[in-house]
């Protein structure tokens, strides 16, 4: 049973590609990521093509596309946030070598199902979905890993699809040669956009989880991997609390400081700004790893 069905109605091909992203997950991680890029890039040209208050920036490709100004405001933080998240783990899988982890393909479709929530409920015509529709990594199919598809096979087929995408540029440069079917379909657009931004949006996006991840993501592709105990929540003392204690959520060691394993992680480029947890009642605090190590 898939976790998309509310874009069956009308995002077709997003919903298809969801789809395969969902169906891929446990099967083949690096093809999840690819399909969930995917989808969402099919997600935000619809968008752009259908919702007039979107400007197109000076490229068209998913990377400029969100980060445009207008898309950021018409999506918000979260939205915008998991886009980027969805983005870079699609481009990790098509253009990179390493393994994909499982877990990379589940956040890519967790995040892909928040942001096509935000599609659904922010341009639905026919129906949106519920307010309290929400993701459940349990449901996703438990089909047994495969020979996976490589990131050269994903190139070429990512060639071929985009050989049959729709230009925007050349679709949306010339607002007076816009066809009436697309006018019309855009005045329905707007009149359900302002309709659902009548309606406060209660959807839980966990926008904390994906800042969280995406700092992971960052930093583990910097070359720190952060699978030791020490690496986070790193107990600092001098902290304004009773207890004069507090945690820093990372620290990044240096070159000359071995890691449990023996090996050495590379050199913090300055001082690592770690958020201390709040719930400990920490204050924002300045680590460089190798003077965190000497205390």
């Amino acid at each position: 049973m898939t976790q998309f069905a509310f874009l069956q109605g009308e995002w077709a091909a997003v919903f298809e590609s969801a789809a395969r992203a969902e169906t891929a997950v446990h099967a083949d991680p690096r093809t999840a990521c690819f399909y969930a890029r995917r989808a969402l890039e099919l997600a935000v040209a619809w968008a752009y093509k259908h919702d007039a208050s979107l400007k197109l920036p000076y490229q068209d490709n998913l990377s400029a596309l969100i980060h445009d100004p207008s898309f950021k405001e018409a999506a918000g933080e979260a939205v915008f946030s998991k886009a980027r998240v969805i983005n870079t783990l699609g481009n990790r899988a098509v253009h990179g070598h390493r393994a994909i982890p499982l877990d990379d393909a589940l956040v890519a479709v967790r995040e892909l199902f928040h942001v096509t929530y935000w599609l659904a409920r922010t341009y639905g015509r026919a129906a949106r979905p519920a307010p309290g529709l929400a993701f459940d990594a349990s449901a996703l199919p438990k089909a047994a890993p495969v020979r996976g598809q490589t990131a050269e096979q994903l190139q070429q087929l990512e060639a071929g699809l985009r050989e049959r995408d729709e230009k925007l540029a050349a679709l949306l440069a010339d607002k007076t040669t816009l066809d009436e079917e697309l006018k019309r379909l855009r005045a329905e657009v707007a009149a359900a956009k302002q309709a659902a931004a009548a309606q406060p949006d209660t959807h839980d996006y966990s926008e904390a989880e994906t800042r969280d991840y995406f700092i992971d993501l960052l930093l583990k592709e910097a070359g720190w991997p952060l699978d030791q105990p020490r690496d986070r929540e790193f107990e600092v003392s001098g902290m304004p609390n009773k207890e004069g204690k507090g945690f820093v959520d990372y620290v990044l060691y240096g070159a000359t400081t071995a890691s449990h394993s023996g090996s050495s992680r590379p050199s913090a480029p300055g001082a690592m700004r770690a958020s201390a947890s709040s719930r400990r009642s920490c204050t924002r605090t300045a680590w460089n790893a190798s003077s965190a190590s000497a205390r």
